[in-house]
């Protein structure tokens, strides 16, 4: 270009060009609504002596935070209707109560990372709805109104949670938008976390803004998960209600908590929560899945036919399918156990039947035992071993259990993982970890070379099985074993919950189920 005017000309122009598109922009960012996330997540057993750090929690921050959500990927259009500030989200393994000192610590961190980035259109609450505080009742409550006394009473809360989660007042009223699981197995996790985040942004940006009407109706039930799984009636059919209460006009959501029957705090009940914009449909909408729900108490059931644990052994050894599984309840730590209960793997060792290695193969998935697993690490693969495991938390029922077998195999997985060995004493097949593991998938026992499929008997610390576990069943039974996570729930030592209760206080009266409309958060 020889010309040097026609140089500046066309340079003016593209600089002018990437001014003007920097501003467009710039001005569509302004127009997304700016929406923090945060939350903090655990089903915590106040029946057992375990505690929870705040290393159980595993928290991510910042971008990490997206890792968490299926959902959330870069390109996703969620993504694209935002500007998000992911602050802090820690999802825990069932367990103990919280420390205090891990409660305050990421809470702190969750706080000061909420006040760097003012202001918020909206906020998505991650929560289970099950934490236990030492010292504290309603964690997820104090949570939520410390978090709104940051962000402010306009900014809009949508929360989600586990159907096994409590629903006090606080909580339901400093959240605008409020939303739980419809299926246990949770199958529906993320499709519930995706709903609560699509619900929250089409009320911002749609300009509805906060639900009119919020209805809470407390049913006093209380009832393990094991007996009231949407897989089975009548679970099935109360739960199957819900999605079309929840598409009707003028209703924005709409949720049933069954509650969470292993802490003992006055929060932990059943609740049916409706919100929306149509104060008759809410309200009574909200009374009838209530009703439905208590009308239906007396027909839950265990999910599996259940049994002592020496008849499930009797039953399953003499059983022609395999592999036979068995259900150790009491100690299940995806319900909150602590997970290192030896009474069962001590029963089980005392039977004659499994003394030899020719005898029925039973796979027992698992108890912790960080000082047997390195002694099993330096003997390596072949070679004999001995050591104690377990009952290093919760020893009420049964010492440290005495192993002397043979290393069959060792997973040491990534940095990440927890290192496990396998240890065959007579024809038991013993899983022992290096920190507590829940067993829910086959890869947890192909990773140790186990093919649990092609086992006799499988022994898991669960409580209703898994999907997994579900599938490779030919039989099933739910053991009534002890531990924090006892399933019969007459013989836990309530104190605090609210009476009367079902089932634990018989021939109650009928309780009122209508419907407590709450205050909107910016009436708080």
């Amino acid at each position: 270009m020889k010309n040097p005017f026609a140089k500046i000309f066309a340079y003016s122009i593209l600089i002018c060009t990437i001014f003007s598109c920097a501003r467009k922009a710039s001005d569509k960012e302004q127009q997304l609504p700016r929406i923090a996330i945060a939350g903090l997540a655990i089903e915590s057993s106040t029946f057992s002596p375990a505690l929870s750090s705040e290393e159980s929690f595993r928290a991510k921050y910042g971008q990490d935070v997206f890792s968490t959500y299926s959902f959330m990927g870069i390109d996703s259009p969620l993504r694209q209707k935002a500007i998000w500030i992911p602050t802090l989200v820690g999802h825990a393994i069932p367990g103990g109560a919280a420390t205090k000192e891990a409660y305050e610590t990421l809470v702190g961190r969750t706080l000061d990372s909420l006040k760097k980035h003012l202001p918020y259109d909206g906020l998505y609450f991650d929560i289970h709805g099950a934490m236990s505080v030492v010292g504290l009742d309603d964690p997820e409550g104090d949570f939520i109104e410390r978090i709104r006394k940051v962000v402010g009473k306009k900014t809009l809360i949508s929360t989600s949670m586990d159907l096994h989660g409590n629903v006090s007042v606080r909580l339901g009223e400093h959240s605008d938008l409020i939303t739980c699981y419809r299926m246990a197995p949770h199958e529906d996790a993320m499709e519930t976390k995706k709903r609560a985040v699509t619900n929250l942004i089409d009320r911002i940006t749609s300009g509805k803004g906060k639900p009119a009407y919020k209805a809470w109706i407390p049913v006093p039930i209380l009832l393990p998960g094991e007996k009231t799984s949407t897989r089975i009636e009548p679970g099935k059919s109360i739960y199957k209600a819900v999605a079309p209460a929840a598409a009707q006009e003028g209703i924005v959501d709409a949720a049933i908590w069954i509650g969470y029957a292993w802490a003992d705090e006055p929060r932990n009940h059943a609740v049916v929560m409706v919100t929306g914009d149509d104060k008759d449909k809410v309200t009574k909408t909200a009374e009838k899945l209530a009703q439905s729900f208590w009308d239906a108490r007396s027909r839950f059931e265990f999910v599996a036919p259940t049994a002592t644990l020496t008849e499930s052994l009797d039953k399953a050894i003499a059983s022609k399918k395999h592999p036979f599984f068995i259900s150790d309840s009491g100690d299940n730590p995806t319900a909150g156990g602590a997970g290192d209960v030896t009474w069962t793997l001590t029963e089980i060792l005392k039977r004659p039947e499994f003394k030899s290695a020719n005898g029925p193969s039973l796979i027992y998935a698992s108890i912790p035992g960080p000082e047997l697993v390195a002694k099993a690490l330096a003997a390596g693969v072949g070679k004999p071993v001995e050591g104690t495991a377990g009952a290093a938390i919760d020893a009420r029922y049964a010492p440290p259990v005495k192993l002397t077998g043979t290393v069959e195999s060792i997973y040491k997985g990534d940095k990440d993982a927890v290192t496990e060995v396998v240890i065959k004493v007579g024809s038991v097949h013993v899983i022992v970890t290096q920190k507590r593991k829940p067993y829910h998938k086959e890869i947890d026992f192909t990773n140790l070379s186990l093919q649990p499929r092609k086992a006799d008997i499988v022994v898991v610390k669960i409580g209703y099985l898994e999907p997994e576990l579900y599938a490779m069943r030919a039989d099933w039974l739910l053991a009534l074993t002890p531990g924090g996570v006892d399933q019969d729930l007459d013989r836990l030592p309530y104190k605090r919950i609210r009476h009367p209760m079902f089932p634990l206080d018989k021939n109650m009266k009928d309780p009122d189920l209508k419907a407590k409309l709450l205050r909107l958060s910016d009436q708080l």
